[in-house]
């Protein structure tokens, strides 16, 4: 090989990894931007009009270390006809937690008609909390479930759109025809699905997670918006999905808000991308649901049982050795003390 030759390959090589590099820094640095732009100040908030403000940003959420739990309230909300300023009770609630020791991720979907003591503003339908800023209504989440929630992300109908488009939709098993029409919205957001195993975009979608008009209501729709959520999770996860995170970002940045760093978000990122779905619960389930009304004659949800409400979510997030793996420790104990009698001398 000659001197000239050598020279060429070299030359060629590092102008690759120079085009590399610089593809890597555009990708990463794109991401950063998107990812920063994700907490929203001042009157950019969604919060911003609310009274009392200093309730919404105190107090910060504490550094996640990457090693425990972490359970973060997922609201969408319908800001439809609302004045600038105005903050919309959330559509949904669900808390995504994850487990970094196990890489496992389980989600709870919070029945927005539950009745709850929200601190400092009395008892109410847990989906009001949103509109005394989101520390009520991550206060109020954890209290029901009886664990910490330190993160929130808020978004719109626009928000959930333009997500499921970004990631190019999903395949979707739609289990009946659903059809609802309303004048009061212009039909903006009617809904019209057949019955099948579909691609969804992101108003099909969207269609989908809002349907409501049968015989389950929200106890239906709450676990199919799990089911979809699941299935946008997993397309997250891919490596095509991945390639294109920064117009991803883009997309949704404008009509997302929430209070993780962006340290945070970078190690939940690669934490969700390890890890697998483990699981997906109504709360309250039904066995500790009564349906009531309340002095002003509105129908609300009560949990009958707190205590084991807590429990099972323990239970979910941390599950209790088996009986097979508690009778393996018995045996191993009994065959250890055993071993510790043979060694012993003859008295």
């Amino acid at each position: 090989m000659t001197r000239k030759t050598k020279r060429t390959i070299w030359i060629s090589l590092a102008a690759f990894v120079l085009i590399i590099g610089g593809a890597a820094a555009y990708y990463f640095g794109s991401i950063l931007n998107q990812l920063d732009g994700l907490q929203k100040d001042g009157d950019d908030s969604p919060f911003a009009g609310i009274e009392n403000v200093e309730k919404v940003n105190t107090p910060d959420p504490p550094k996640w270390e990457g090693t425990e739990t972490v359970n973060i309230l997922v609201m969408g909300v319908d800001a439809r006809g609302l004045k600038k300023g105005e903050v919309p009770r959330s559509d949904s609630m669900m808390v995504v937690s994850l487990d970094p020791l196990t890489k496992k991720i389980n989600l709870f979907s919070i029945l927005r008609d539950t009745y709850v003591d929200i601190e400092g503003y009395g008892r109410e339908r847990i989906n009001t909390a949103i509109t005394h800023g989101p520390n009520s209504a991550m206060q109020a989440a954890g209290d029901l479930l009886g664990i910490p929630v330190q993160y929130y992300v808020y978004t719109d109908f626009q928000g959930f759109i333009k997500l499921v488009d970004a990631v190019g939709g999903v395949d979707f098993d739609v289990e009946k025809d659903m059809h609802y029409t309303s004048k009061a919205d212009n039909n903006e957001y009617d809904i019209d699905l057949k019955k099948g195993y579909q691609h969804l975009d992101g108003e099909t979608a969207l269609m989908y997670v809002r349907f409501r008009h049968d015989a389950m209501s929200d106890f239906a729709r709450s676990e199919r918006q799990r089911e979809l959520l699941k299935a946008v999770t997993a397309k997250m996860q891919s490596t095509t999905t991945i390639a294109k995170l920064p117009a991803i970002l883009e997309q949704v940045n404008p009509y997302v808000d929430t209070n993780l760093t962006l340290s945070d978000m970078w190690k939940l990122g690669g934490l969700g991308y390890q890890s697998s779905m483990n699981g997906s619960e109504q709360i309250p389930p039904m066995n500790l649901l009564k349906e009531e009304r309340t002095a002003g004659g509105a129908q609300v949800l009560t949990v009958t049982n707190e205590e084991k409400l807590k429990q099972l979510i323990q239970d979910i997030i941390h599950p209790p050795a088996t009986t097979d793996d508690s009778a393996t420790s018995t045996e191993d104990k009994t065959a250890s003390g055993d071993e510790q009698k043979s060694e012993q001398p003859a008295q």
